[in-house]
């Protein structure tokens, strides 16, 4: 049987999404590589896309660690609609997790929101309530390739803290974290390190609940 193809950004994401049954791609937060990377999948070679990873809070009410199932996504004047039978399978999954758990739109953008201000312009003019980089572009390869997407997205920023710009561009290509740029921002400006912890303790959060999402991939998912 084919694989299930979870499709990520970073290279974590893409370690705990890999297991029985699914193959992780990923391209470092590079919406376009990430297009070339899929265009090379020729077949595709899987059963169902699942775009699956962190993910920038919209709604204000959401916390680092809430977990979003799409019910579509949104990206310009697209909207790709989720499977039915996967989000409603994910979601009988996820009530034994515990948790918040909500099934809404999510935006796929092809650079990061990182400003309050602009998460909040998102949310109110697409009604979605969480953002990433990878989900519309897996949206759209499933869809030319007539296969079933889900997205599974932790909340990590939440709307209201503002994500810091030499946090958000220190990644390498393959999607590791450039700890060496990290240091050198802190080097230039100590007063950074503030806002690097808080996103340290929200990734935390967020990290933890993907860890224990990722069961929700094997067996029994409702994919043909």
């Amino acid at each position: 049987m084919l694989p299930i193809l979870a499709v990520t950004g970073l290279a974590k994401e893409a370690r705990l999404a890999s297991g029985p049954g699914v193959v992780a791609i990923g391209a470092g937060g590079n919406p376009q590589r990430l297009r070339a990377l899929l265009a090379a999948r020729k077949p595709p070679n899987c059963r169902a896309v699942v775009s699956i990873g962190i993910a920038g809070g919209l709604a204000p009410d959401l916390a680092p660690g809430d977990v979003v199932i799409a019910s579509e996504i949104i990206a310009g004047q697209h909207r790709y609609p989720a499977d039915a039978h996967i989000a409603d399978a994910l979601m009988d999954r996820l009530a034994d997790l515990g948790g918040s758990v909500r099934r809404s739109p999510i935006a796929g953008v092809e650079t990061a929101i990182l400003a309050v201000a602009d998460k909040t312009a998102l949310h109110i003019r697409t009604g979605a309530i969480a953002v990433d980089m990878e989900s519309h572009v897996a949206a759209d390869f499933a869809a030319s390739h007539g296969l079933p997407f889900a997205a599974i997205r932790i909340v990590c920023d939440p709307a209201d803290r503002a994500i810091p710009a030499f946090a958000a561009q220190a990644l390498k290509p393959d999607g590791e974290p450039d700890i060496a740029a990290v240091l050198r921002a802190l080097l230039r400006d100590p007063r950074r390190i503030g806002p690097l912890m808080h996103l340290a303790r929200d990734s935390g959060r967020a990290f933890a609940t993907l860890t224990r999402c990722r069961p929700l991939l094997g067996p029994g998912l409702g994919v043909p």
